[in-house]
């Protein structure tokens, strides 16, 4: 999988993608993750990348022409070109996965008061939010984009099991874990934990899991998709 992210810092984003798991994969061939600065697609001397928005109104807007050059250099024809924007719609584990199955993604970082609308018209196929709130740039919203997606490639983390097994996955959130010591400040793992029957285990796994959708995230449990 290859991801190309445009952004006016990189450095912001260079930084997570080569830690942890997104590091492993990178060393490891599945996945190829270039960062571009789009002020190297612009060719006037102070490398202007934004511009005071027509009718008025507060911020600077980025301007089409780098944007356009940049997307118009690296789309292919299998590539899925992405805008991380608070306008777009909802990232969930399932758009995760869905975008994890594309060869090629395409990042547009929003930065200021976003994109000039004909860079939505002309070249993006999908917008995406990763919550409903506003941060200073789209870079630090596409490493999380970024990780969610690279983390579902297969061979990318150590046990296979645990992506199937994570929060969202089947529609609710994950139960409590545990770990040693069996007993740390009176507080006992459960015993059912450290029985060794598999059957009551998964049993119990899974009860806890509803439980705490339940409590905290009951919207999961009345058929929205995770």
């Amino acid at each position: 999988m290859e991801f190309d992210i445009l952004t006016l810092f990189p450095r912001i984003i260079e930084g997570p993608l080569d830690e942890s798991i997104l590091k492993r994969a990178r060393a490891n061939g599945l996945v190829q993750i270039r960062v571009h600065n789009l002020r190297d697609f612009t060719h006037d001397k102070h490398r202007v990348v934004d511009d005071k928005p027509y009718g008025g109104g507060p911020g600077m807007l980025m301007k089409p022409e780098p944007i356009f050059e940049a997307v118009e250099k690296l789309r292919r024809n299998d590539s899925c070109v992405v805008l991380m924007t608070p306008q777009g719609a909802p990232f969930t584990q399932h758009r995760a996965r869905e975008f994890s199955k594309r060869p090629h993604l395409v990042i547009i970082c929003g930065h200021y008061e976003g994109v000039d609308e004909r860079v939505r018209e002309a070249l993006v196929d999908e917008e995406v939010s990763i919550g409903d709130y506003v941060l200073t740039n789209g870079a630090l919203a596409a490493a999380v984009f970024v990780d969610a997606v690279v983390r579902l490639l297969p061979g990318a983390i150590g046990h296979e099991q645990g992506a199937a097994d994570d929060s969202f996955e089947g529609g609710m959130i994950e139960g409590p874990q545990y770990t040693r010591p069996p007993e740390f400040r009176g507080m006992k793992v459960p015993e059912v934990l450290v029985s060794g029957n598999h059957e009551q285990i998964a049993k119990w796994r899974a009860e806890q899991a509803k439980k705490r959708t339940q409590e905290r995230r009951p919207d999961l449990l009345k058929g929205e998709k995770s």
